[in-house]
């Protein structure tokens, strides 16, 4: 058994050997150098060798194989039992070299390895700890990179769900990160149908494919809608694979406003009505649109490079353009109207405005002109100034430019020390022209009369027309008052030549009022009034003259002014009044009305009769106005007696110049309305005779039009005018109303008696009921019912009486007997 264990440590001795002999040489193989742990290695072996031979050579083992080389005194000294000793301490220096080696190289390096691993764990954690800190600095650049972009950027996973968003997408969406994480990209868009139509559009990308932007429209977080231009781009992992998206959102609603404008910019700069020309600053067309090409007759391609001259029509001066430049250099704009002609050679008048666009330096860049075409306005204002100036029939100057024109002739006066002559001038019978052969032979009448005084009159002279029949003559420079009275005389004698108008002859003649500048020193308005006045004096004095003005008419003409001031003062004081006499049945002597009766209770003067006033004022426009109050006033009276119980017709008497009015009816028609209890028959009409004759035909049609809405008229004091059976058949008058000056002598003067028969006569033959007016005693009360006329007022009846008295009067009427025989 020894000897195997023997034989065995033999071996593995040499196998010992065998590798360390080996790691010997291969580390001299590699690093040209022995380990310092396998030297001493092989020194352990070395001893541990001896140790074995020595104890070999004692128990005298092998030496018959292995050893027999040796003298075999060698071996028995080494096998002398004293020295059995070594082996065992070789043995012990071994072991104890063995745990030194152990304990001094390798248990050391074993916890050096460990150590270097645990310090390699620690540098790769260090080394992954600061790739980790390097790429969150990284990613916090990059996000602040993400953060300083103005758009709206948001990441997603496949599923469209938002993973991280930048201070843009904060920003235009206004959700912060934790209200969109997790959360699905359908709460930014406009309606679930976009969401659902943007997937299936753009969310379904290749790893090749790149979106192109397109424009989206988004949702706010306060709901409100806005377009929003987006690139997507898809994001891969390491293995190639889709792991989610990236979305760049712009919101693009000021580009959209813009574009707008500049679209409606655009559109109007091609579909203006006004020409439209943009230059540079050297003033060179660089634009135009359709417009100014039309008005203009010129092609595009023909006023591009051109300078707007090419435009100019040469009809104005060098300093209208200067003036326009210096605008446009010192303001920045001109506005203006330019005479342009086109490119067929018409004149056409634009109203122009050009305005610089400058640069932030306040450098001009451009001219920008808009061009309005205004020739048709042009003419149209020309014939408005006409119109407005001069008279449509006879194309002479009107009322408007005779006062330019007179004005113009004082200063010249003035200046050369001599004087004006200022003719007012009437044609004489010409109503009556009208009345017989219309109204076209008037007018024709008219325009071959301002033929004939103009070509009498001086280069320097004016004739005007002023209305109707009427015209002024202002005879300027005039150095002898013979001089003006032999072209005036000139002027009556054309005027009264015979006018042949086709079948007939027409001969009028004319009233001239005549007044003298600077004898007569007033102004241009004052010299016409004191001309018209003197008109009217000359057709006073026989017609077919002249008169000129003098002092003692002026006066007359400031106290009429006077009186008219009074009366309107009057009106306006509330100093008018009306008072009311009654009309009987003179044989039963039931009241069938009341005829009211102006009065003028006078502060200074006291109650005045209209005798002393009416007839003057009735030329005047203020007639119309006391004609009104009179009609409203007796209106308001009847209603007050209708609530008193009293259903009281009452009859007004109508100025000439009211009854002419445009409107006279429709006013009637308008009051009677503000009184619905009053029926129209209560409310008459008194019309004189003499102004009903001064316009046959008008007045008939206006008697008609009243009678259309249930007003009635009377011709009053009939028979003082120029009474006519023609005249009668055209007027409509339900009454005849008999003067009193024929009733007064009738009972004593057969003419009158016979007046009046035949008035009563006339009125039964066209279905009127005559009144009698003035009747004051019983034996005419007798008469007049003798002769058929049953109606009457006078003094015998009653006086007129003050409204408030008529209550009282009727009953005192009723309890008393008519007439005392």
């Amino acid at each position: 058994m020894l000897e195997i264990i023997t034989s065995a440590s033999y071996w593995v001795l040499v196998v010992l050997w065998l590798v360390i002999l080996w790691l010997y040489i291969d580390s001299l193989r590699v690093s040209r150098s022995v380990d310092k742990t396998i030297a001493a290695l092989l020194l352990i072996l070395a001893i541990d060798a001896f140790r074995t031979l020595f104890e070999s050579a004692y128990f005298g083992l092998y030496f018959n194989s292995l050893f027999g080389f040796l003298p075999i005194g060698v071996f028995e000294t080494l096998s002398h039992p004293s020295l059995m000793v070594v082996p065992k301490l070789l043995n012990i220096i071994a072991g104890l070299l063995v745990l030194f080696l152990l304990i001094r190289h390798w248990i050391p390096r074993e916890i050096q390895q460990r150590q270097a691993w645990i310090d390699g764990l620690r540098q790769e954690k260090r080394i992954a700890e600061h790739q980790r800190e390097a790429a969150e600095v990284e990613s916090r650049k990059l996000q602040s990179v993400l953060d300083a972009i103005p758009d709206a950027i948001l990441t997603t996973d496949t599923q469209r769900r938002i993973v991280s968003i930048n201070r843009g997408m904060r920003r235009v969406f206004g959700y912060s990160i934790d209200e969109l994480a997790g959360k699905k990209t359908s709460v930014i868009y406009a309606s679930e149908e976009d969401y659902e139509l943007q997937g299936r559009l753009r969310f379904n990308l290749s790893a090749e494919e790149k979106a192109a932007p397109y424009e989206v429209e988004y949702k706010h977080k306060d709901g409100r809608l806005f377009p929003g231009e987006t690139m997507g781009v898809v994001l891969h992992d390491a293995a190639g694979e889709v792991s989610g998206y990236i979305g760049v959102i712009r919101d693009i609603t000021e580009r959209k406003d813009t574009e707008n404008k500049l679209r409606l910019a655009a559109s109007v700069f091609t579909h203006a009505r006004e020409g439209i020309a943009i230059t540079d600053a050297r003033a060179c067309i660089i634009d135009v649109n359709d417009t100014l090409c039309e008005m203009s007759g010129y092609e595009r391609d023909e006023l591009l490079g051109s300078n707007p001259r090419i435009l100019h029509s040469g009809l104005q001066k060098s300093e209208f353009f200067h003036g326009m430049w210096e605008s446009l250099i010192n303001r920045k704009h001109w506005t203006g109207e330019i005479l342009n002609r086109g490119k067929d050679g018409e004149v056409m008048t634009n109203l122009v405005t050009i305005s610089a666009v400058c640069d932030d330096d306040d450098v001009v860049q451009h001219y920008v002109g808009l061009f309005t075409d205004i020739t048709r306005i042009k003419e149209d204002q020309y014939q408005l100034e006409y119109a407005a100036h001069y008279d449509a029939l006879t194309s002479l100057p009107n009322r408007v430019l005779l006062a330019d024109r007179l004005v113009q002739a004082m200063t010249h006066s003035q200046r050369r020390k001599n004087s004006v002559a200022v003719a007012y001038l009437d044609l004489d019978e010409f109503k009556a022209v009208n009345d017989k052969y219309g109204h076209s032979a008037g007018d024709r009448l008219l325009v071959d009369v301002s033929k004939r005084v103009l070509s009498v009159l001086r280069e320097g002279d004016t004739l005007t027309r002023i209305g109707g029949d009427e015209f002024v003559v202002v005879l300027a420079d005039i150095e002898k008052m013979s001089d003006c009275e032999k072209l005036l005389l000139r002027i009556l004698h054309v005027v009264s030549e015979p006018i042949l108008l086709e079948e007939y002859t027409l001969k009028v003649s004319a009233s001239i009022g005549v007044t003298v500048y600077p004898q007569d020193l007033v102004e241009a308005e004052q010299l016409i009034r004191h001309a018209d006045q003197a008109m009217y004096t000359a057709k006073q004095q026989g017609k077919n003259t002249i008169h000129i003005f003098n002092t003692v008419e002026n006066d007359a003409a400031l106290d009429y002014r006077q009186f008219i001031q009074d009366v309107r003062l009057a009106l306006e004081r509330q100093e008018l009044v009306l008072y009311y006499q009654p009309k009987v049945n003179l044989e039963s002597g039931e009241v069938i009305g009341f005829e009211a009766l102006i009065r003028w209770q006078h502060p200074e003067r006291g109650l005045l009769t209209p005798d002393l006033f009416i007839p003057r004022i009735d030329n005047h426009e203020i007639s119309v106005d006391i004609g009104d109050w009179v009609i409203t006033t007796a209106l308001e009276q009847i209603r007050r007696w209708q609530a008193l119980g009293l259903d009281i017709a009452v009859s007004v008497n109508v100025s000439p110049r009211q009854l002419q009015a445009e409107d006279f009816v429709a006013k009637i028609s308008g009051w009677l309305s503000g009184y619905p209890s009053i029926t129209p028959n209560l409310l008459e009409l008194e019309i004189l005779e003499s102004s009903a004759m001064s316009d046959i035909n008008e007045v008939s049609k206006v008697m008609y039009d009243c009678l259309q809405i249930g007003v009635c008229s009377a011709l009053d004091d009939f028979g003082t005018g120029y009474s006519s059976l023609e005249y009668l058949k055209l007027f409509p008058a339900g009454f005849l109303k008999i003067d009193k000056s024929f009733i007064r002598d009738m009972t004593e003067d057969t003419d009158d008696k016979t007046i009046v028969s035949a008035v009563i006569g006339l009125a039964a033959s066209f279905h009127c009921t005559a009144i009698a007016e003035g009747v004051e005693t019983s034996q005419q009360r007798r008469q007049l019912l003798a002769m058929g006329c049953k109606f009457g007022q006078g003094f015998g009846i009653a006086r007129p009486m003050p409204a408030e008295r008529v209550p009282g009067w009727l009953k005192e009427w009723k309890s008393t007997p008519h007439w005392a025989d």
